[in-house]
C-alpha cells in the first residue's frame, strides 16, 4: 500500500511543476508508468497521488482513447473546498455557525464591491436566476440550487476569484444540510416567498450602488435563513 511519505513525493512534484509553469490548465499529466520511473515510486503510488489530486479539483482522469483520455490538469478549486468542509462538516470539528459568518463575511464584501464596480453580465445572469425562481410550483431541491448559484453569482460579480471558489466551496459543502433542513420547515411556500423577497431587494440594491444596502440585506438574509 502506498504511504503518505511515497504518494507526497508525486503531489510535490505536481505542484512544483505548475509552480514553475510546465504544467498548466488543460495539459496532460505524463503517463503513470514515466511518473513512477522518473519519481522512483510504484505505479500504485501515482495512482493514489492522482486521486488525492481529483479529490482537490487538480486534474480530471479519463479512460479509453482521445482527447477526453488520460490525467488532465483542471482549475475546480471550489471542488476541493467543498470535499474538504464536507468531511470536517461531518466530524462536527467545523461548527455551522462559523460557515454561516464565512457567508456573512464574504458575501458582504462581494456585494459591497459589486455595487460599486459592477459586471453587468453576472448581475443579469444573477436575475435571470430570480426569475426561475420565481416560477409557480418550483420544488425545494430546484430552489435551493437556483439559489445557491445565485449567491456564488453575487460573489462572481465582486470579481475576487479567491472569494469566488470559496462560495462555491460552501455551496457544495451545506447543500444537503440545507435541503435536510428545508425538509422539515412547516410551511415552505411561505419561506420561499419571504427569501424571494429578499433576494430581489439585494439585487436591487446593488444594481442601485447602494453597497452598505446591499451588504446588510445579504447579512440579514444569510442569517436569518439559517
Amino acid at each position: 500500500m502506498p504511504t503518505a511519505g511515497s504518494f507526497g513525493a508525486v503531489l510535490r512534484h505536481v505542484e512544483g511543476e505548475l509552480a514553475a509553469g510546465r504544467l498548466v490548465v488543460g495539459q496532460q499529466l505524463p503517463p503513470e508508468r514515466r511518473l513512477a520511473e522518473d519519481l522512483g515510486v510504484s505505479r500504485p503510488t501515482v495512482r493514489e497521488a492522482i486521486r488525492v489530486l481529483q479529490a482537490l479539483g487538480v486534474v480530471r482522469s479519463g479512460v479509453g482513447s482521445g482527447p477526453e483520455a488520460g490525467t488532465t490538469v483542471i482549475a475546480d478549486p471550489a471542488g476541493g473546498i467543498g470535499a474538504a468542509l464536507r468531511m470536517h462538516l461531518a466530524s462536527r470539528r467545523l461548527p455551522m455557525k462559523d460557515l454561516v459568518e464565512t457567508r456573512v463575511m464574504i458575501e458582504s464584501v462581494s456585494v459591497r464591491a459589486a455595487a460599486e464596480a459592477p459586471r453587468q453580465g453576472e448581475l443579469d445572469h444573477a436575475a435571470t436566476l430570480l426569475h426561475q425562481m420565481d416560477a409557480p410550483g418550483l420544488d425545494p431541491y430546484a430552489f435551493h440550487q437556483l439559489d445557491a448559484d445565485f449567491h456564488v453569482t453575487l460573489t462572481r460579480a465582486a470579481g475576487n476569484e479567491v472569494n469566488t471558489a470559496i462560495m462555491a466551496g460552501l455551496r457544495d459543502a451545506i447543500h444537503q444540510t440545507i435541503l435536510g433542513a428545508v425538509a422539515t420547515l412547516p410551511d415552505w411556500p411561505r419561506t420561499a416567498m419571504r427569501l424571494r423577497r429578499e433576494h430581489h431587494a439585494i439585487l436591487r440594491a446593488v444594481r442601485a450602488g447602494d453597497s452598505e444596502g446591499a451588504a446588510e440585506r445579504v447579512a440579514q438574509h444569510v442569517r436569518g435563513f439559517h
